[in-house]
């Protein structure tokens, strides 16, 4: 029997930009230093060994996490992520960044988040699934619909979803919709919940461009990150007369700066799993793929991929922020200085929660909504968390990212106080 232990991707650690990243907004929305203290922790967070027997026999024992931030609010709602590189601490910083998105958005949750160290890739679906249901199982008196309910984040899909459905409903006795959300359609998903964050992304991005007096159209536009917050976004922003200039896999950066075209990418990623050998596109290394003479950058994969390394040879003009926290502090700093428009993750990527707070609400109410409702109704709550945002970023010249930032954390803040602390 062996324990897994791999080293970490990240640069700084989450959960210390987290904080100081409320720290640095307490101050201009008169957020109390005794509520910074309480904001700044988790309310919980548990570890859990995760044994699994495996295909050849043997036995792997993985480390899983569920984190929640706090729930002054409402339950606490946040991914799971399955990935080699998870951290105690990178769980806790994003179950925080989720109760401030949640918050932002106006929807009656608090922050949570999962995460086990693996990488799925190497698993065959079998052991996904084993995983899977005795992760749920270690940490089934953590969730529930009243309480904590999980959704996939990187490296979790639908049908991860459905397996802590299921055991979840098994250990209950009776089927509980509302545990999870990101569900296939047939057992309580909602309809147009795969496409909602990379949705959210684009209604912020049109929303600030209308600002600007600019359209899509034309637009050069590179994306890194082609799952399925990039990959759907790229397909929106070509639709919309946007020039999808770049994309990026874990294996692979592309560039054409005349265009890639985006229904062939998505073809040929599902036919082969890997953007490798796209044709009409030349292949530049990663890192290049941010510094690339675009009009928006739009990073859609993991965090801190935008740093004090590279912020200043940054030339996009506007930064569209699809995956959770790609920004360091230094480097919001620096893109700030240089006159770049962060459109911040707890805005941009927000989508995804909205839309599973509306399979959460039809799940409880068992009545399921059209698409057009959906987007129809995602839309007005992301463009009024953008036009609040930026009133508040022109009214007191902050960044997006410090007003989004203010707004959400002085919510919670007031919730704190409105509720009093127990006892």
């Amino acid at each position: 029997m062996t324990t897994i232990e791999t080293p970490t991707h990240l640069r700084e650690n989450p959960l210390e930009i987290a904080r100081e990243q409320l720290r640095r907004i307490a101050g201009p929305f008169d957020i109390d230093d005794n509520l910074v203290q309480v904001l700044s922790e988790c309310k919980k967070s548990i570890e859990v060994s995760v044994p699994v027997n495996m295909d050849d026999g043997s036995t792997r024992v993985f480390t899983g996490y569920r984190v929640t931030h706090n729930v002054a609010r409402g339950p606490s709602k946040g991914g799971i992520r399955y990935h080699p590189d998870v951290t105690a601490d990178e769980v806790k910083a994003l179950a925080m960044w989720m109760t401030w998105k949640c918050a932002l958005m106006g929807i009656p949750f608090g922050g949570a988040k999962g995460g086990v160290i693996v990488n799925p890739k190497e698993l065959s679906r079998r052991e996904l699934e084993r995983m899977t249901r005795r992760y749920t199982t270690e940490i089934i008196n953590e969730i529930g619909p009243e309480k904590d309910i999980p959704a996939p984040d990187v490296g979790t899909d639908s049908s991860v979803m459905a397996w802590i459905f299921d055991t979840y409903s098994m250990n209950k006795g009776h089927s509980v919709l509302g545990v999870v959300t990101g569900k296939p359609l047939e057992i309580g998903g909602s309809l147009g919940r795969e496409e909602a964050t990379a949705r959210s992304a684009l209604y912020v991005l049109r929303d600030a461009l209308m600002y600007e007096s600019r359209s899509l159209d034309g637009l050069r536009v590179a994306v890194q990150g082609f799952g399925k917050v990039g990959s759907f976004l790229a397909r929106f922003l070509a639709e919309d007369g946007a020039r999808v200039t770049a994309i990026s896999d874990s294996t692979t950066a592309l560039y054409n700066p005349n265009g890639i075209d985006v229904p062939a990418a998505f073809a040929h990623k599902r036919e082969t799993g890997s953007l490798a050998g796209l044709k009409e596109a030349d292949r530049i290394p990663h890192e290049d793929l941010l510094l690339l003479d675009c009009d928006v950058l739009a990073p859609c994969a993991l965090e801190q991929v935008i740093t004090a390394e590279n912020a200043d040879k940054i030339k996009a003009r506007i930064i569209l922020e699809g995956s959770n926290a790609p920004t360091t502090p230094t480097a919001d700093e620096i893109l700030d200085a240089n006159g770049v428009l962060v459109l911040p993750d707890v805005l941009a990527n927000a989508g995804g929660v909205v839309v599973s707070y509306f399979e959460w609400v039809q799940g409880l109410q068992e009545y399921f909504w059209k698409e057009a409702e959906v987007n129809a109704k995602l839309n007005d709550i992301v463009t009024r968390a953008f036009e609040e945002t930026w009133e508040c970023a022109q009214s007191r010249s902050l960044s997006m990212r410090h007003a989004a930032y203010g707004l959400a954390v002085r919510r919670v803040a007031e919730a704190t106080t409105t509720r009093g602390i127990y006892p």
